[in-house]
């Protein structure tokens, strides 16, 4: 009996470490053709996450010796014909829990079966598989701090090192060209599997001081690892494995712990990418039309007035990543201040963020909005300059990304009633005013609702 041939599809996976579908694949010596498609649907994302997807597969094919076969072209299509071609029984990827993912790996599964072969799901992006954490009576959790105690008692297994594949790719397999990688004026991190790890490694000695660093946009305190995290460069188990129990490395783990919670929550509304999930709130009343589209385009180019907002917009302009905490403030001015859709500042985002993820994007703007899973009702309202004062008491962050405000000192930077420089707007609000209004605009849904 000759040697059998397996296909190891690559998607949310760029790396050879810790990927179970990939040993596999690999199982009982068989040869592994390394394949990449490229989705016509990926002409929807922004380009900085395609830009560094690009990178990152270059990285990619260099670790396999230039394997790596790009084929493009509709998954349905382009995954049976390949494995047609080389003589695979089984196609095998990690599973895709996403809405977009799950229907497209129904379809190639659909198409594989016709041809009988198989398509062979194993492990996910995530430590513990959405779907997974439930209640006793099997029933999903609502709001996180349950589900974080479910998912630690749950566990994940120990990281896995890469298997000694034996290649069956490129050149003797016909390949299309990898993707375009279009151009950028964004500063993108450096891709791959050697790289984040790298970055892990730099930051693991100062992840004890985490939980009082985190919140801190002007210092080095998070580890920056959402984009590899995204593209699968690294397994977040193989971050928890280097985590020990204290507060800083807990806190580390709880942040984990809310991306997986919201892919929970995607799993099982998969509407909630774009819409409520509190349906309640789609009496809340938003404004649209020629005026409120202006206010958008002066949010999103960092001009509102209010520092710290256009600090943030600025760097997510520069470099397609946002402090966490800024975009906790960011989303809350759009949506609270300006009385903006939260879909609107969740599109923006997903156009240049390079960490862009479906779930969690549209769930922190929901968070944020009062729409979605947060116990906390609607009237959250941050005050962007008391979160400024708190938050980034030096004005450093600030006068980082925002130049015109870089000869104004220390906390005077965040001073509504600043004299501001020529080149640098007004506040575009008043901030208690909107705060007022957007009570007001909640306390209509819930008279509505009773």
């Amino acid at each position: 009996m000759g040697q059998r041939t397996t296909v190891m599809w690559f998607r949310r996976d760029l790396r050879l470490a810790d990927l179970p579908a990939l040993h596999a694949a690999a199982a009982d010596g068989a040869r592994v053709v390394p394949l990449f498609v490229v989705d016509p649907a990926f002409a929807r994302a922004g380009a900085p996450r395609t830009a560094f997807m690009a990178d990152a597969l270059r990285v990619l094919d260099d670790s396999m010796g230039g394997a790596l076969v790009y084929r493009h072209g509709v998954p349905a299509e382009a995954v049976p014909a390949l494995a047609a071609e080389v003589g695979a029984e089984a196609v095998y990827v990690s599973r895709d829990y996403a809405p977009y993912g799950r229907t497209r790996d129904a379809a190639v599964g659909a198409a594989l079966a016709s041809t009988d072969a198989r398509l062979v799901g194993v492990d996910s992006p995530y430590a513990v598989a959405p779907g997974t954490v439930t209640k006793a009576d099997g029933t999903p959790y609502a709001v996180f701090t349950p589900f974080s105690k479910v998912w630690r008692s749950v566990g994940w297994a120990a990281p896995l090192t890469a298997p000694d594949a034996d290649w069956y790719g490129a050149p003797a397999v016909p390949c299309d060209g990898p993707p375009e990688r279009p151009a950028v004026e964004t500063e993108l991190p450096v891709a791959g599997e050697a790289a984040a790890h790298d970055q892990w490694d730099a930051f693991l000695p100062d992840a004890h001081r985490y939980r009082e660093r985190r919140d801190l946009p002007a210092v080095e305190g998070t580890s920056r690892l959402s984009a590899a995290l995204r593209w699968g460069l690294l397994h977040p188990r193989q971050l928890l494995a280097d985590l020990h129990p204290g507060p800083g490395h807990d806190t580390f783990a709880s942040e984990l712990a809310w991306r997986e919670f919201y892919a929970d929550v995607l799993l099982r509304r998969p509407d909630t990418g774009w819409a409520n999930l509190n349906e309640k709130m789609n009496a809340m009343v938003v404004d649209d039309g020629a005026a409120a589209r202006a206010r958008f385009e002066q949010w999103a180019a960092g001009r509102t007035g209010y520092p710290i907002v256009d600090a943030g917009m600025r760097q997510l302009l520069a470099s397609g990543w946002m402090h966490n905490r800024v975009r906790m403030l960011v989303a809350s001015f759009l949506v609270k201040d300006l009385h903006l859709p939260w879909q609107w500042g969740a599109r923006h985002f997903m156009r240049h963020l390079v960490d862009g993820d479906l779930a969690s994007n549209s769930h922190g703007w929901q968070w944020a909005a009062g729409t979605g899973t947060d116990a906390a009702p609607y009237f959250r309202v941050f005050n962007p300059t008391t979160q400024a004062l708190r938050f980034d008491p030096d004005g450093e962050y600030v006068r980082r990304w925002v130049p015109e405000l870089a000869v104004v000192g220390g906390a005077m930077v965040h001073e509504p009633g600043l004299r501001r420089p020529a080149d640098y707007p007004r506040p575009m609000v008043d901030h208690a005013a909107e705060r007022d209004e957007a009570l007001a605009r909640y306390r209509q849904v819930t008279a509505g609702s009773r």
